[in-house]
């Protein structure tokens, strides 16, 4: 008998700030600005997201993070 597959577990933007250790504003920004994390599902006005979302929220905010780094790196070296 196949085993019966348990529901994914979907996360609210703010459990996802937590859960990546980053402020709530830095992954609200992602999830506004990027079409491409859309939401599994909505409870009322929340949104849920799910594991692969959270991955893309993750990229995101290193790929910013990395920008940001090289940009400082290039200004205080002439």
């Amino acid at each position: 008998m196949p085993a019966i597959a348990s529901p994914p577990q979907l996360l609210t933007a703010g459990v996802i700030a937590m859960e990546l250790k980053e402020p709530l504003h830095r992954v609200l920004r992602i999830l506004a600005t990027r079409p491409h994390i859309k939401p599994k599902a909505k409870a009322g006005i929340l949104r849920l997201y799910d594991q692969q979302a959270v991955a893309c929220v993750k990229y995101e905010l290193n790929l910013i993070d990395a920008k940001r780094c090289r940009q400082n790196e290039a200004d205080h070296h002439p």
